[in-house]
Order: C-alpha cells, then sequence, then structure tokens
C-alpha cells in the first residue's frame, strides 16, 4: 500500500479539527490553571509548623506524581460516582489533570520559596509581619522568576497530554482525529494534521515563556 496524501480530505476534516484545537486549549487552560492554584497550596502546606500537615500534603504529592496521569483519569471519573462524585467526561478531565500537574508544580514552588535568601524570612519576622502578609507581599513576588522556567515546561507537558483525555470520550485533537479516522478509513492525514497543530503551538508557546522569563530576569535586573 504505497503513500497517498489526499489534500481535499484534509482540506474536508480542518474544520473539525479546529474546534478540536480549541477544546484542547480550554481543557489545558484550565487544567493548567487548576494546577496553578492546588500547586501553591500543596507547597505552602509543607511549610506549616504542623509535622502531620507537612507529612500527609508531601505523602499524597509523591503519590500523585508516582501514578500515571491516565490512571487518575480513570479513577476520577469512573470511581468518582461510586463515592456520589458524578462529573461530566470534561470536568473529571480537567480536575484529574490539574490536580496531577499541581503536584509537580508544588515542587516548582518548593524550589522557588528556598531560593529566596534566609535574610527575607529574617527581616519579615523582626518586622512582625503576618504569614499571610511574609508569602504574599515578600517571598512570593521573590520565589516566582526562579519558578518561571519549570512552571513554562509544565504548561507545555499538560497541553501535550491532553489526549489522555481522550479515553473519557472528551472531544479533543486525539478524539477527534481518531473518530475521523474510523468514520473515513483514512487516518494518515488526521492523524498527521494532529502532530502539525500541536508543533505549531507547542514550539512557539515555549519560545514565548522563554522570552517572558528573560524579560522578568532582566526587569528584576537577575541574571
Amino acid at each position: 500500500m504505497g503513500f497517498h496524501w489526499d489534500w481535499v480530505f484534509t482540506w474536508q476534516i480542518l474544520p473539525r479539527l479546529g474546534w478540536a484545537t480549541l477544546n484542547t486549549l480550554a481543557a489545558a487552560g484550565f487544567g493548567y490553571a487548576i494546577a496553578l492554584v492546588l500547586g501553591l497550596i500543596f507547597a505552602l502546606a509543607q511549610r506549616t509548623p504542623s509535622r502531620a500537615v507537612t507529612f500527609t500534603v508531601r505523602e499524597a504529592v509523591e503519590f500523585v506524581r508516582s501514578t500515571p496521569l491516565v490512571l487518575q483519569i480513570f479513577f476520577v471519573f469512573y470511581v468518582g460516582p461510586q463515592f456520589g462524585i458524578r462529573l461530566s467526561p470534561w470536568v473529571a478531565g480537567m480536575i484529574a489533570i490539574g490536580l496531577h500537574y499541581s503536584a509537580y508544580l508544588s515542587e516548582v514552588y518548593r524550589g522557588g520559596l528556598e531560593s529566596v535568601p534566609a535574610g527575607q524570612w529574617e527581616a519579615c519576622t523582626a518586622l512582625n509581619m503576618s504569614t499571610r502578609d511574609t508569602y504574599f507581599r515578600i517571598i512570593i513576588p521573590q520565589a516566582l522568576p526562579p519558578s518561571l522556567a519549570g512552571m513554562g515546561n509544565y504548561l507545555v507537558g499538560i497541553f501535550k497530554d491532553t489526549p489522555m483525555l481522550s479515553v473519557i470520550g472528551v472531544a479533543e485533537l486525539m478524539h477527534t482525529a481518531n473518530a475521523i479516522g474510523s468514520e473515513n478509513y483514512r487516518h494518515l492525514e488526521p492523524y498527521t494534521m494532529v502532530g502539525l497543530i500541536f508543533l505549531a503551538i507547542s514550539l512557539p508557546t515555549a519560545g514565548l515563556i522563554r522570552l517572558f522569563e528573560g524579560w522578568v530576569r532582566r526587569k528584576l535586573g537577575m541574571r
């Protein structure tokens, strides 16, 4: 069987792949937003005076990081109803992706927090600042710039992992390409276009993240 690219068929499927691309971007964006917030909460929870809280959160983070994302997607969507938690494929998928990547981002945040000089913490204590003001006015603004590279990498990682949502029927790019291939018995064009779309979004995004990181460092006078 020889190679045969059908341009007519390619143009016909582009609108469907375009809508699927928007769905993929939405899933990645909402999942990343959840991961950003939960990751910061997990990172701060591991710095509390309570050893029990620190231990529990740290073990939970390690558990999430040590299990596959696809298993977590299945667990949220299929096991959740047994506990009375019924979610649509979209919501279940975004929660699973957000939870999975929050564990990784918590480590990125932790590294950023630990990069803040000890003198900054001591100054906050000497000024009798509250814990909230210490973190959100002094420490976190200094911890974010060193964390930008890791945060950006995981943004691209989330985007590339969205095809896993197809296992629960979310109509993202890979799910749509599979449907097109099954309907028309042609898989070359849809799968190739999906790969090109991922490249067209991932590579510029990675470049923009590096530019933004460099801009922030120059703005703050960092090397």
